[in-house]
């Protein structure tokens, strides 16, 4: 309940059209971005994908053994789904977030993306191209160049609180490299089962469309449409190299209260 109250309070600060949309955009594959923490942002993820009515949902935030455990039961059950799924053990923030997003769509089909944790590991030591195998072309896991290395890595360093090696750094985006193309992989797999739409639900990070989810959905298959809602704090930007946010369109609501020093768990 206490995430449900910040979040409405938060949704009356929100900027205009945060969530009084006319309509929901019409795409093959929206992709709804996230602070995971921000309870403000799940409640615009809920009403999107009521208004989308997608035929399938898939989740940054779950594997496909956790999905396949919570079959048969009821989305608007959420203690149900939060023991199925193991939630507590996750990491994620509090399922009471993520429930309704579930129960706004009882009848799509859901989709878990998360990777082993082997897996990423594998991505920060050979390489996302390596670690992806013989599509990874496809999904445009080549080299990049030099600006958008520094860029990426830059912002790896502030993610991780400027706490890692510098010899870290590009390891680490590898691996969010391998994630974007393995979420936008599923996402593709999901339009081809159910013929869509398809919602996917992640970090911002994911779902920028210069080289998250978005821009891996289009190098593989540029026929599909794709929509990306970025969600921002107020104040906050996710590359101050940029200009404009790299969304298709950009909400922002105030950060979570009593949040605390996300740094702490660095030190």
């Amino acid at each position: 309940m206490k995430y449900l109250i910040a979040a409405l309070l938060a949704l009356g600060t929100m900027s205009a059209g945060a969530h009084a949309q006319d309509s929901a955009p019409v795409a093959q594959i929206t992709v709804l971005g996230e602070v995971h923490d921000n309870p403000a942002h799940h409640l615009v993820q809920e009403e999107w994908v009521a208004r989308i009515e997608p035929a399938a949902l898939v989740f940054e935030m779950l594997s496909p053994e956790q999905v396949k455990a919570a079959q048969g039961i009821d989305r608007h059950d959420g203690e149900a789904l939060q023991a199925a799924f193991d939630w507590n053990a996750s990491g994620w923030p509090d399922f009471e977030m993520y429930a309704p997003i579930f129960a706004a769509a009882p009848d799509a089909r859901l989709y878990g993306a998360a990777l082993p944790k082997d897996t990423v590991r594998a991505a920060i030591a050979k390489g996302a191209s390596a670690v992806f195998g013989p599509d990874a072309a496809k999904f445009g896991l080549g080299p990049i160049d030099g600006l958008e290395l520094a860029q990426r890595v830059g912002e790896q360093n502030t993610a991780h609180c400027g706490m890692l090696p510098s010899s870290m750094l590009p390891g680490m985006v590898e691996a969010q490299r391998l994630r974007d193309a393995h979420f936008a992989q599923v996402a593709l797999q999901a339009l081809d089962d159910t013929g869509g739409p398809v919602v996917v639900i992640t970090g911002d990070g994911h779902a920028r469309k210069d080289w998250g989810i978005p821009a891996m959905i289009h190098a593989a298959r540029p026929d599909v449409t794709v929509f990306s809602l970025g969600q921002l704090e107020d104040g906050a930007t996710t590359d101050p190299n940029l200009d404009t946010p790299p969304f298709d369109q950009v909400l922002t609501s105030p950060a979570p209260t009593g949040r605390g020093n996300p740094c702490e768990v660095f030190r």
